[in-house]
């Protein structure tokens, strides 16, 4: 799938190389300063479809619970509306629920609280570190991926926002749930209707493709402390 900003999504084989690199292994790079939002930025950014800055902003206030499905609001964004993102199960079996515990114990507001801003903006530091800058390396690159295809396409970290697009799509039309698929991407839809309830985005977000079973906040934290 293209973008209007020339920009495509991942390929599998790439997905597979950004989520199995050293971030989520064993392995420690040289002159590495491990930042707990490298670990889980990129990760909100698949399985929830949200853009660097809207999850740089979420707190733990963001955090709720409606009609029993967990979630996160976002309203950050100005060029989409807000919505309620149930939660996937991956994000848990990656950690979640100690992560936030380890915010609460240390009075950590801001969920990606590491994660410096820049007149309030916290994309210009994820895209630097994600994509790079003059020479300096970005984490994409040193996953073995370029920037630019041969087809002049771009990969950046919003990238993964469409590959959500892609997968939700699917998934909404399978569980004839077209609303939903608007809703959770911050789309106008112009077939207006009520707000689908959590139940009915918990149905379409939880199909996701689980893109690492081994990608664990302690298994980072043990990488970090080496």
């Amino acid at each position: 799938m293209n973008s209007h900003l020339g920009r495509r999504a991942f390929s599998p084989m790439e997905l597979h190389a950004l989520f199995h690199g050293y971030i989520y292994s064993d392995e420690k790079q040289k002159r590495e300063q491990p930042k707990h939002w490298h670990f889980w930025l990129p990760l909100f950014a698949y399985y929830t479809g949200a853009y660097s800055d809207e999850i740089g902003h979420l707190t733990l206030d963001n955090l709720v619970t409606k009609d029993g499905v967990e979630g996160f609001e976002f309203g950050t964004n100005e060029k989409i509306l807000p919505r309620f993102i149930p939660i996937h199960s991956a994000l848990w079996q990656a950690g979640l629920e100690e992560y936030l515990e380890f915010l609460s114990t240390h009075h950590h507001e801001r969920i990606m609280f590491d994660l410096p801003s820049k007149v309030n903006r916290y994309s210009e530091k994820v895209r630097i570190w994600f994509s790079g800058e003059g020479e300096r390396l970005g984490y994409l690159q040193k996953c073995g991926l370029p920037n630019v295809d041969q087809n002049g396409l771009k990969t950046a970290i919003s990238s993964l926002r469409l590959n959500f697009e892609q997968q939700l799509r699917i998934h909404a039309v399978q569980a004839n749930q077209k609303p939903s698929f608007f809703y959770l991407l911050g789309l106008k839809n112009d077939e207006p209707e009520m707000e689908p309830q959590p139940l009915a985005l918990q149905q379409v977000i939880e199909p996701l493709r689980n893109i690492n079973s081994k990608a664990h906040w302690q298994r980072f934290l043990h990488r970090h402390s080496t």
